[in-house]
């Protein structure tokens, strides 16, 4: 059980990103990790531990931008360490957080590895975002790679997926797996 946050604002989304990992803390106490789109490109911070743990590396480090995800985790692929913690990304330009359980994802991480992807975690996520920069790679939208991804994976999932090429897109997937959409005027929130 994993808790998945992801906002899109015309004003940075940094503060209400936080606030909404904070609200999902009981969803997993393993690690915790963000991942923002500032002017400058992606950044990732993820932190082993309760969320109080990544408050006190963002306070070192503030965020601003517009476009975040966030993920708090209860491992079931991987052991509880930064390595495995949420966002996993691909060429550092695209970032996933992930709730749920890729049932093939060893096979599709065998198809990967076959064509040149390296992986850093023992996770399932990490497959997911190496197969939507891979899908990018061939020639397709954000929208059509996450949703051939998603076609792909077999399980019950939720994903949340951004990419620092389109800083006004925040995407969603989810397949049997509950996973809430909030729309505002100036702002939207997975």
């Amino acid at each position: 059980m994993c808790g998945i946050v992801g906002i899109v604002s015309e004003k940075s989304c940094v503060n209400e990103v936080v606030k909404g990992f904070h609200s999902l803390e009981y969803r997993g106490y393993d690690s915790s990790g963000v991942a923002i789109l500032s002017d400058k490109g992606l950044h990732r911070t993820r932190r082993v531990g309760k969320v109080a743990s990544l408050d006190a590396a963002l306070s070192s480090e503030p965020l601003q931008g517009g476009l975040g995800i966030a993920h708090t985790r209860w491992a079931t692929h991987g052991i509880p360490n930064e390595t495995n913690a949420h966002p996993h990304w691909s060429h550092s330009s695209l970032a996933v957080v992930h709730n749920g359980i890729i049932d093939n994802f060893e096979l599709i991480k065998a198809d990967l590895l076959a064509t040149g992807y390296g992986f850093e975690s023992d996770t399932d996520t990490e497959v997911i975002a190496h197969l939507i920069h891979r899908n990018r790679q061939q020639g397709m939208t954000l929208t059509e790679a996450v949703r051939n991804a998603a076609g792909r994976c077999e399980g019950a999932y939720a994903l949340g997926v951004v990419d620092e090429t389109q800083p006004d897109l925040l995407l969603a997937a989810r397949k049997g797996s509950p996973l809430v959409i909030g729309l505002g005027s100036d702002e939207n929130y997975i």
